[in-house]
């Protein structure tokens, strides 16, 4: 055996070394949606509190603080379905196809990545889900008092609007739905 066919044995088995990255980053995932899921039982223990408010400008003020920590558990499940797919992509892409994904007829609409192109589209799709929730979080906390602010409001939404058309119309057209 020379020296080059060691090396290369040894250069192909170093991709193993992102078994490092998949175990952490499902990690974190299980993380993200632990702590998103006690938020969600924070919300429900918290929700008498609605129907205890006379005030009408309380209640008003209960709503949008809610409506704000529900954002937050919607962003909270996207990063963990972001660091979900990272793990799962990288597995299939560096180790191994996932026998149980490649039997599953599910599979096909987050899984089967051929490539890192794969990876990032779907991660990239699952970024911009999150940023436009963060848009409507910030949307909701903020008070239009003027044309102007209903103005930026409208051109914020459509650049939302816009930056979701495109990445739709990328996916439909590029056969990445088609199983290819």
């Amino acid at each position: 055996m020379t020296l080059e066919r060691l090396f290369e044995g040894f250069l192909w088995k170093s991709r193993f070394l992102v078994l490092a990255a998949v175990i952490a980053s499902l990690a974190a995932a299980v993380v993200i949606t632990i702590i998103a899921s006690v938020d969600v039982w924070d919300l429900i223990i918290h929700l008498p509190g609605y129907f205890g408010h006379l005030d009408p400008e309380a209640r008003t003020e209960f709503r949008n603080t809610t409506v704000a920590h529900v954002v937050e558990i919607v962003d909270g499940y996207l990063l963990a379905a972001i660091l979900l797919i990272f793990s799962l992509g990288l597995y299939e892409l560096f180790i191994s196809d996932i026998d149980a994904a490649v039997e599953s007829k599910h599979a096909k609409r987050l899984l089967l990545i051929r490539s890192l192109d794969d990876l990032k589209d779907r991660l990239a799709k699952v970024v911009l889900l999150i940023l436009v929730v963060k848009f409507f979080q910030f949307a909701a906390r903020i008070k239009y008092d003027t044309a102007l602010d209903l103005l930026y409001l409208s051109l914020g939404t459509l650049g939302v609007a816009g930056a979701l058309y495109l990445s739709h119309g990328k996916s439909s057209s590029d056969g990445s739905d088609s199983g290819h």
